[in-house]
């Protein structure tokens, strides 16, 4: 598990409940789904920089209240599904605090110009072929 220089396990909310999916004989039986709850908002590991940040690139992912919340049903185990959403929270929150990087504006070579020019000529050049061909 890739954990930063943070251990934020001390601040996720965890909830089971039945999975979802086909039935079975332990089907309605054992609640092996989890979901993690992170609350972005009361968090006192980030700063309000990193708060910001977060709240711009997962504000789609976020409640009103500011909850993150992840879902995982992939194993039967519970502790499994715990140990993947507690991955995924990681992986959100390294991809979220990342900072893009600066675009470097650049110009087409010489050679993609005179490239480009030649078949726009051509191109013109066989329209105008077609126009006078369909001229009476």
């Amino acid at each position: 598990m890739i954990k930063e220089d943070r251990d934020f396990t001390i601040e996720f909310i965890f909830k089971s409940s039945r999975s979802g999916g086909k039935g079975g004989q332990h089907v309605n039986k054992t609640e092996s789904r989890q979901s993690l709850f992170f609350d972005l908002e009361k968090s006192q590991l980030l700063s309000k920089r990193e708060k910001e940040l977060l709240r711009k690139k997962w504000h789609n992912r976020l409640s009103q209240e500011g909850v993150l919340q992840i879902d995982v049903e992939e194993s039967r185990s519970q502790l499994q599904n715990k140990k993947i959403s507690i991955q995924r929270f990681y992986d959100l929150l390294k991809e979220g605090l990342r900072r893009p990087k600066k675009r470097k504006t650049t110009k087409p070579s010489k050679a993609a110009i005179r490239k480009r020019i030649k078949t726009k000529k051509q191109q013109g050049e066989k329209k105008q072929r077609r126009r006078d061909d369909n001229v009476l």
